[in-house]
């Protein structure tokens, strides 16, 4: 069950995401970095919303199933009590909803396609059955093309000036000139041949303009935004670019505020009405009843809205 990036994800499933969001000659999918702005901001969006579990479920893989998937099933066994399994879905009903979870676990025995709403429930995060993978996967490998980008611009930088040496021993000399220098010796003595008859220098100098040339303060605010970008998504509160404009006015704070927490509540009701159904078909074999909230709720300011409608009504 487990991909390559250490996440509950089949291969289909994660290949799929893949081919959508990759082009096939940027490679930064499945890369080292991109991996871990993935962990990085999967951990960010598991954290918008407090979970209260029964003591038996393992939360970790809880989470992640339903994070990065974007449904899970809880069903009653008679060997582990009432559990979280992941799954897939089958069948449809007259609104064209799944009518059953399909199980694979070795572990589990009897019914493994129990029927929904009746010997099972699923929780769910969208509307469409959708999770997170796909939100987080886009948002990780922009974030890691603009974080290897400013590396390299550093890199690059580090470059301050070429000397041109018409021979080998005046290269030596000029690598000699140049370890002194660096070394912070107050004086450098060279040859006299490294002059012509007039004591001029011959060698010829290239000097790259570093200050044009440096663009990494400006990938890394990118970077920043990128991940307030990410952040709205999600409904995790953010230093937003309205934030940063001359001339930004309290209907521009509350209107990102309402962007920020929109979604996020909606993804909310749906766990919450999933959590609902579980307690009531379980709720007499729970060690704990089950339960999702905000963790901090975000703060919105409805006032904006009914002055503004007043005001077009006027």
């Amino acid at each position: 069950m487990y991909s390559a990036n250490n996440i509950p994800a089949l291969y289909d499933y994660e290949n799929a995401v893949v081919s959508q969001v990759n082009p096939n000659k940027v490679h930064v999918h499945n890369t080292a970095l991109s991996g871990f702005f993935r962990r990085y901001l999967m951990q960010k969006a598991m954290s918008v919303f407090s979970w209260t579990l029964p003591f038996t479920w393992e939360k970790n893989y809880f989470l992640y199933v339903l994070y990065n998937i974007g449904y899970i099933s809880v069903i009653y066994t008679d060997r582990f009590g009432c559990i979280p399994q992941h799954c897939g879905l089958y069948g449809r009903g007259v609104m064209y909803q799944p009518t059953n979870a399909v199980i694979s676990n070795p572990l589990l025995q009897g019914d493994l396609r129990p029927t929904i709403g009746q010997t099972c429930e699923i929780i769910r995060m969208q509307p469409d059955y959708g999770g997170m993978y796909d939100l987080v996967s886009f948002y990780a490998d922009m974030m890691a093309l603009t974080a290897s980008g400013a590396a390299s611009n550093i890199n690059n930088s580090k470059l301050a000036n070429v000397f041109a040496a018409a021979n080998k021993n005046s290269a030596e000399s000029y690598k000699k000139m140049v370890d002194q220098i660096e070394s912070g010796a107050p004086a450098s003595f060279v040859d006299k041949s490294l002059f012509d008859d007039q004591g001029k220098p011959t060698w010829a100098l290239f000097m790259q303009n570093l200050n044009q040339n440096y663009i990494a303060g400006d990938m890394m605010m990118d970077l920043q935004n990128w991940e307030n970008q990410f952040c709205t998504e999600v409904g995790l509160p953010n230093a937003s670019s309205t934030a940063k404009k001359d001339r930004t006015t309290s209907f521009d704070v509350a209107g990102h505020n309402v962007e920020t927490a929109c979604r996020a509540d909606m993804w909310l009701q749906n766990l919450q009405e999933g959590c609902d159904k579980v307690n009531a078909m379980f709720g007499d074999v729970l060690t704990l009843p089950l339960s999702v909230r905000w963790r901090y709720a975000p703060e919105v300011d409805t006032s904006l809205d009914e002055n503004r409608e007043g005001g077009e009504d006027e």
